[in-house]
């Protein structure tokens, strides 16, 4: 095998690939369904025509015979006016359009016998036509079903993919430590810039009356005596009481102060909402 003719194979090769990796099959279904309507088209033309022949065969036989008929009346005519010689004419003119008359009989006849089996192709060709019109309709949805379980593959396996996974834990990670940061920055702010002490206190505050409303649901609940209230008062009075001290310096005072003003607020706070539960 020459250079030239391996050369011509490989191209011819790579462009039968090329192609066939180009193929839709929706489009390569709807190319075939539409050839096959333009040559039914054609084929209903070549039917029409040979109709046509048919039809004109036929009138020509017709047309023969009645004149065929019409020699044969004038030879009897001749014959009744005692003319032997015309009547002799007239029958061979009768034999000419009765040869003629036959002639396009046996035409006929082929052509209708061509027709017929025209007819029974055109027929058949229409209902393959049909049925491939109902098969790539069913070929197309597979297709379509084919592409979309793919796609939804592609997807699943996307999904399965370890890094997409290892970057959202590591993000997390991130916003984890940015948060952790944030929280003990406020924390240092919170100790360097705020009054430590009345966060304390506040905190307290918020216990207290947390334990105040539980103490109240139990009594609404019927699980805790009436006098219940009066508890959480001496339990604060008790947590917050301190043994006495060796006298404290002056700033130590001052906190011994403002703790004293804010157990007084409390119990206050506490007498009347044990005053209120009472009533």
């Amino acid at each position: 095998m020459g250079i030239f003719s391996r050369l011509a194979q490989l191209i011819k090769s790579n462009l039968n690939d090329l192609i066939s990796k180009s193929e839709d099959p929706e489009k390569m279904l709807n190319q075939i369904v539409l050839d096959m309507n333009n040559q039914l088209v054609e084929a209903k033309k070549q039917v029409a025509a040979s109709i046509a022949d048919e039809k004109r065969l036929a009138k020509q036989y017709e047309q023969e015979a009645a004149n065929g008929a019409e020699w044969e009346r004038r030879a009897m005519m001749a014959l009744r006016a005692g003319n032997e010689e015309l009547a002799k004419e007239a029958l061979s003119r009768k034999k000419e359009h009765d040869a003629l008359s036959q002639t396009f009989n046996d035409q006929w006849a082929k052509q209708k016998a061509s027709v017929d089996q025209l007819k029974r192709a055109l027929r058949m060709l229409n209902d393959k036509i049909e049925e491939a019109k109902r098969k790539k309709n069913v070929l197309i949805a597979r297709k379509k079903r084919a592409e979309a379980q793919k796609s939804i593959q592609e997807t699943m396996h996307g999904l399965k993919d370890q890094s997409a996974f290892e970057t959202f834990d590591r993000m997390s990670a991130k916003i984890d430590q940015l948060e952790a940061e944030a929280e003990a920055g406020a924390e240092l702010q919170e100790e360097y810039t705020g009054d430590s002490l009345a966060h304390k206190f506040q905190s307290l505050e918020r216990n207290a009356g947390a334990e105040d409303d539980l103490a109240a649901l139990k009594r609404k609940m019927g699980l805790a005596p009436a006098d219940a209230p009066s508890a959480p008062q001496e339990s604060v009075q008790a947590r917050v009481q301190a043994p006495p001290a060796a006298p404290p310096s002056a700033s130590a005072s001052k906190e011994e102060d403002e703790l004293a003003a804010a157990l007084e607020e409390m119990e206050a706070e506490a007498t009347g909402q044990a005053r209120k539960a009472g009533r």
